[in-house]
C-alpha cells in the first residue's frame, strides 16, 4: 500500500489523502471512490501515475478515519461541501478530476457546477462504472433493503473483499456508509447538462449495474470532446483488477491536456 494514501490518513474533516501534493506535481488529479468506500481504493494508484501526476483520493464523511462524523444522505448538500472542499485545494496548476460509480457521479456533478459558476474546470474528466443513461440507479426502496439482501447484493457486485462478510466489527463500519451513500444516489437529480472538457469512459464488461449495451455512449453528447472507450473484463470493481491499464491510459490522456492548458 503506497505511503501516499496511508502515510498521512485523513484527520476529522478531511477530504482528502494526502492533504497536499508534492511541489513538483505539474497537474493535480482528484480522485473519487464508489459508494460506501474512501480513498483507500486507490491506495495502489500513486505508485502507478506518473510522478508529474500529483492525486489527492477523496474520503467522506462517515467512513475510514471520518468514521465518527455524520454521514450525508442527500444530494445537494454533499454537492456543496464537496464543492467547496476541491475549490479550496486549487491552485494555479491545472487539474483533473476521475471517479468510479458515486465517484463518477460527484465528479461529473463537480465539473457542472464549475462550469455553472464560471470558475476554472479541470482540463479532463475521468468516469468509470457509471453512465448517464443505461445504469442502476438505486431508489428509496433500495436504500431501505434489509440487512441480509444488502449484503448478498454487495457479494454480488464483490465491491468488497470477502474475508469482510465473516468480520462483524467490519460490517458494522461499512454497511451505514453504503447506506448514506445509496441514499445519496436516490436523491439525485440528473439534468443531462454538458460539461465543457474532454471525457474519458472506462467500464466493465460484465457489470451488473449496466443495465443497457452501449450505456457509455451516453456520454458522447455531454462533452465537446470524448477522448474514448476503454472496456475491460470483470464487473463492476473491475478497476481493482485493472488499475494499471486505467492509470496508463488516463494519464497519458491527462499530461496531454494539461501540457495543451498551459
Amino acid at each position: 500500500m503506497s505511503d501516499t494514501v496511508t502515510g498521512r490518513m485523513a484527520t476529522a474533516g478531511q477530504w482528502f489523502q494526502p492533504a497536499d501534493v508534492e511541489p513538483d506535481a505539474q497537474v493535480r488529479l482528484f480522485l473519487f471512490p464508489h459508494a460506501g468506500s474512501g480513498a483507500i481504493i486507490y491506495r495502489d494508484w500513486a505508485d502507478l501515475l506518473p510522478s508529474g501526476i500529483g492525486m489527492q483520493a477523496l474520503t467522506l464523511p462517515g467512513r475510514q478515519e471520518r468514521s465518527a462524523e455524520e454521514a450525508f444522505t442527500e444530494w445537494e448538500p454533499l454537492l456543496d461541501a464537496l464543492y467547496e472542499a476541491v475549490t479550496a485545494e486549487l491552485d494555479d496548476r491545472p487539474f483533473a478530476f476521475f471517479g468510479h460509480c458515486l465517484g463518477a457521479q460527484l465528479a461529473y456533478h463537480l465539473t457542472v457546477r464549475l462550469k455553472q459558476d464560471g470558475a476554472t474546470g479541470p482540463v479532463l474528466l475521468g468516469v468509470s462504472g457509471w453512465a448517464p443513461e443505461g445504469f442502476f440507479n438505486p431508489t428509496e426502496k433500495d436504500v431501505d433493503m434489509p440487512e441480509g439482501e444488502l449484503i448478498d447484493w454487495m457479494k454480488r457486485l464483490g465491491s468488497f473483499p470477502s474475508e469482510i462478510y465473516d468480520n462483524p466489527e467490519v460490517l458494522e463500519m461499512v454497511i451505514p456508509a453504503l447506506r448514506s451513500d445509496l441514499a445519496v444516489c436516490s436523491r439525485r437529480v440528473d439534468r443531462a447538462v454538458g460539461v465543457d472538457c474532454p471525457l474519458v469512459t472506462y467500464g466493465g464488461r460484465d457489470d451488473a449495474l449496466m443495465e443497457s449495451e452501449g450505456a457509455f455512449s451516453s456520454w458522447v453528447p455531454l462533452s465537446p470532446r470524448h477522448l474514448g472507450h476503454s472496456e475491460f473484463s470483470g464487473g463492476h470493481f473491475f478497476i481493482d483488477q485493472h488499475a494499471q491499464a486505467v492509470t496508463s491510459d488516463f494519464s497519458r490522456h491527462l499530461e496531454r491536456e494539461a501540457s495543451a492548458a498551459h
